[in-house]
């Protein structure tokens, strides 16, 4: 048998262990410090997106940072990060129309905020500045613009509509540096009175229709009618005049025509079969 004993740790190896103990544990809450004081110093821009530095001596400082990893004062300066990608807005309004119609639209809005005014918007409006001025500019201008129209005008010419609030809204949105790149009417509903009403519309429309045709049929039918009996009248007298004048030789003349077209038929059908004249036709025959 062997036996195997192991050494047993002095005091020298067991202080070299501590110490070594010590500096990972050290080294361990270093990092864990660097780490918070890192992010404490340093914070990061992403795309599409710029940063306004509120500082708590100076206030909101006038520039604006772009996209990246940039410095700050610890506990001293704080980011405020906007979004600047185009954004939508989805408005649903109900407004009356010039011709007292109750309208409900809603209006589809495309912005964004003017970069080099960020500091100015957030000092004035906040982060939420978008919340604050596009519910409250649209709905304001959507009822001006649609009290200018009476309701079938909304649908006839919504494009127009659509340009006017569209134009209307750029100039207002331009006092708060809001840039808006589109404004639409994705939706145009009317009360039930004006719908029944504009079906009714359409359905005395069509009878009207059919009957300015049946007029028109009837006054084309009529001069036909009379434009046959002005034709008739002068064949009439044509007829008489040649009579008057030749005698029943006209009349011998229409003879032959009509023969002509009745043995012209009669030939093309497979049904005649044509016999020779006179009583004795059976007795030529040879048996």
């Amino acid at each position: 048998f062997q036996f195997h004993f192991r050494p047993i740790p002095t005091h020298k190896s067991r202080f070299r262990m501590a110490v070594w103990f010590n500096r990972l544990t050290y080294a361990g809450f270093g990092l864990a410090a660097g780490g918070l004081i890192l992010d404490q110093v340093l914070y990061d821009v992403d795309g599409g997106q710029r940063a306004v530095i509120f500082d708590k001596f100076q206030g909101v400082l006038p520039d604006v940072k772009g996209e990246g990893t940039h410095f700050k004062i610890p506990f001293i300066q704080e980011p405020k990060i906007f979004d600047v990608k185009m954004q939508y807005k989805v408005m649903p309004v109900t407004t009356p129309s010039r011709d007292l119609q109750d309208v409900s639209a809603t209006l589809r809005i495309l912005y964004r905020p003017n970069i080099p005014m960020l500091p100015h918007i957030f000092k004035t409006l906040g982060e939420d500045y978008a919340e604050r001025v596009i519910p409250s500019i649209g709905n304001e201008i959507l009822k001006s613009i649609v009290a200018q129209f009476d309701a079938e005008e909304l649908i006839t010419q919504r494009e127009i509509v659509s340009e006017k609030i569209a134009s209307t809204l750029e100039k207002r949105a331009k006092d708060f540096n809001i840039s808006v790149d589109d404004v639409s009417i994705t939706q145009l509903q009317f009360g039930r009175a004006f719908t029944a009403a504009v079906e009714q519309k359409q359905v005395a429309e069509q009878l009207a229709e059919q009957a300015r045709y049946n007029v028109e049929r009837a006054t084309y039918e009529k001069d036909a009618s009379i434009i046959r009996a002005q034709g008739d009248a002068e064949a009439a007298i044509m007829i008489s005049t040649a009579l008057t004048e030749n005698g029943q030789a006209l009349i011998e003349l229409r003879k032959i025509e009509a023969a002509k077209e009745i043995a012209a038929t009669m030939a093309r059908s497979r049904n005649v079969a044509y016999l020779p004249g006179g009583q004795n036709m059976l007795m030529n025959l040879q048996l």
